[in-house]
């Protein structure tokens, strides 16, 4: 499915070069009716990250979350610096269908594997942002991609499968924001070896011909964020592509 996303920091809609706050571009001031606009065009499932949340828990956008999730017709998944099963329990209690977590599955994946198991693994979405060396090991950046965590993404997925995990938001962070398209291979050969996982595929989305080139890889989800923000394709246009979609590799 196509997954629109916004990023939000003080309630404005925005953007980060390559997850830098030093880069930032103001979108739009009015967040419901991005959403809104989504999902008139057909949108059943949205994402949402609160950068405010990410940089420090304390300040989450919580009431602003909650309105949000409250008047927008279609589910939406919600991360940003989630660190506790407080900030598990408050998204879901302000409306989220899914919890995005990050840093936090690779820092500590027993605290994050008993939250699967207490709310479900439908519940959970592991954000999972890999830096690709020259020998093509994919590691896992963490804190806002200034540290690499030296865990592979194999490894932390296989941690995690024995307790049912079902959603990964992978991205390879050398593509995001930059519209230069995704890494195809990258997903073709997860979704091949995991099976079960019901991968989103994040990242450098310029044009609706980077979403042709993700069919077929077994993708679930692909997440668009600035390529509809600059008007580079409807989100009309982007579900158009996906539904044309060939049976093998899912929907």
């Amino acid at each position: 499915m196509i997954i629109p996303a916004i990023d939000l920091i003080n309630g404005q809609v925005v953007r980060l070069y390559q997850g830098d706050y030093g880069q930032k571009t103001e979108y739009s001031s009015s967040p419901q009716a991005r959403f809104d606009d989504y999902v008139a065009q057909g949108a059943v499932q949205l994402h949402l990250v609160d950068l405010d949340g990410a940089k420090d828990a304390k300040a989450r956008q919580l009431a602003l979350i909650t309105q949000l999730l409250s008047a927008t017709e279609a589910p939406v998944q919600v991360g940003g610096g989630v660190r506790s099963e407080q900030d598990v329990a408050d998204l879901l209690a302000a409306g989220a269908n899914r919890v995005v977590i990050g840093s936090t599955a690779v820092k500590s994946p027993d605290l994050v594997a008993s939250w699967m198991e207490k709310y479900g693994p439908e519940q959970i979405v592991l954000a999972l942002d890999v830096n690709i060396d020259s020998d093509g090991k994919r590691q896992i950046a963490v804190a806002g991609w200034q540290e690499n965590s030296g865990v592979t993404i194999e490894a932390l997925i296989e941690r995690f499968l024995p307790f049912g995990l079902k959603h990964v938001l992978c991205t390879d962070i050398s593509r995001d924001g930059t519209l230069a398209g995704s890494n195809v291979e990258l997903y073709r050969d997860l979704c091949a070896r995991y099976p079960s996982v019901a991968f989103q595929a994040s990242g450098g989305i310029g044009g609706i011909a980077d979403i042709e080139a993700l069919k077929g890889t077994g993708v679930k989800g692909i997440i668009l964020g600035r390529a509809l923000l600059e008007g580079k394709f409807s989100v009309g246009d982007a579900i158009a592509c996906w539904a044309n979609q060939p049976i093998v590799g899912g929907s």
